[in-house]
């Protein structure tokens, strides 16, 4: 059985804009992107599409224009409740979350200031006088912690993630980023490219990076936005892709050195495949309380873990220890196992690349007795089940005092007569 899936271009860059045009020139209704978007109950901004060239290419470039209210600087905690109270799908949520995650971390690390989020221009320039970098700079001068991101970097992240999911994609693959060159002006002095909050994004997914001697982008290539987005919902696993659809976002720069658009091309790959760059890390614990072993599996959960497990095992002399497991992308392997390290008493942690064969899955939205509600659909062949979200059923289980259990089955059970009578869809 095939999967809808995408893959990436980044030909002349990434950027939450340039994402958002390629998924509009490929086929995304923008009025259902406005649709999804309503779905977080901001206002402040207002979506138009233009046609444009790039070179020789025609593109969509995405305007989003703020008003006073988008103008207005949010963190990313901000943005990180705005989603969590939206109406977005339960996958939707924990997606963007992942990615304002990604984006936070990455400022962390720049700046050593939790929470602070730069303010990330619409035109994406390499030099503007408001470029990301000098909100930076600004930031780390001064001292105010809260030199933060305007609305649009909400509807990027946000819009990319439900325009995939509008165009059914199932898989998402991307080629290497471009790094870019030369120095990018700020007030405060320049800046090289990439920034350096997105080369720790590159840094924290282990993304590919690829350099140019000439014939590549130039200024900033690559968003922080961009990279975060594009390193939270894609591989870079080299893949097989029928191609039956082409679009191409644009960058407001029409570079004469490089084409500056991001090319997406749609198409189907095969079903159940074995997925590499995964790590297994393991370590052996015997003086750890349970406490700390649950507050060690949040943090790996929060650092991107897609599993963590404890096991109770025996050490020597029949000492009753512990055996923490966590499955991470190899790209995070170092930073889980530095979490690990600084976090237990343990003095070492084994680390084994894996592969794993995953199931075609979705997670989609089932009108049910209780509600309109996430649902996990997994089909192996021809076969199909259906699983109830857990969070979504416990939210309606408080709020309507049925117990846990019966709200699981109940949505569950409506959920496969629904797609039953889809024909299985």
């Amino acid at each position: 059985m095939a999967d809808r899936a995408a893959y990436l271009n980044l030909i002349g860059g990434a950027s939450g804009d340039m994402l958002l045009g390629a998924l509009i020139d490929a086929g995304l209704e923008l009025e259902s992107l406005r649709e999804e978007l309503a779905k977080l109950r901001v206002g402040g901004y207002s979506l138009r599409a233009e046609r444009v060239l790039r070179g020789v290419i025609p593109a969509t470039l995405l305007h989003v224009d703020l008003d006073e209210e988008g103008e207005r600087r949010r963190g990313i905690d901000d943005f990180r409740r705005v989603v969590g109270e939206s109406d977005l799908p339960e996958k939707d949520r924990q997606l963007a979350t992942r990615v304002f995650d990604a984006l936070g971390r990455a400022e962390d690390a720049v700046h050593g200031a939790p929470g602070v989020l730069s303010h990330e221009p619409h035109e994406h320039e390499p030099a503007h006088a408001h470029s990301h970098a000098e909100s930076h700079a600004h930031a780390a001068e001064s001292g105010e912690l809260h030199e933060l991101a305007t609305v649009d970097t909400l509807v990027d992240v946000v819009g990319v993630i439900a325009g995939l999911r509008l165009l059914g994609i199932e898989r998402v693959h991307s080629s290497p980023f471009p790094a870019g060159s030369g120095l990018t002006a700020t007030a405060h002095g320049p800046l090289p490219s990439p920034a350096p909050a997105t080369m720790q994004i590159y840094a924290a997914a282990n993304a590919p990076l690829r350099t140019y001697s000439a014939g590549g982008p130039t200024g900033e290539a690559v968003t922080p936005t961009g990279a975060a987005i594009v390193t939270t919902v894609a591989s870079f696993d080299p893949v097989d892709i029928a191609v039956n659809r082409v679009g191409y976002g644009a960058g407001s720069r029409n570079s004469a050195e490089c084409p500056n658009v991001l090319a997406l091309w749609l198409g189907e790959v095969s079903g159940t495949r074995p997925t590499g760059d995964l790590s297994l890390l393991e370590t052996n614990i015997d003086d750890t309380t349970g406490e700390l072993l649950g507050y060690v599996q949040e943090r790996l959960f929060e650092a991107g873990a897609w599993d963590v497990w404890v096991t109770p095992i025996q050490m020597k002399k029949n000492r009753p220890a512990s055996m923490i497991s966590a499955l991470v992308d190899a790209g995070r392997a170092q930073a889980a196992a530095e979490l690990i390290l600084r976090e237990t008493s343990t003095l070492g942690v084994r680390v084994r690349p894996v592969e794993r064969y995953e199931a075609d899955r979705e997670i989609i939205d089932v009108d049910t007795s209780l509600g309109r509600l996430p649902v996990k659909v997994k089909r192996v062949g021809g076969d199909v089940q259906v699983s109830a979200e857990y969070e979504a059923c416990r939210r309606v289980a408080i709020d309507s005092g049925l117990p846990l259990a019966e709200v699981m089955r109940r949505v569950a059970a409506e959920a496969r007569d629904f797609l039953l009578k889809q024909g299985g869809r």
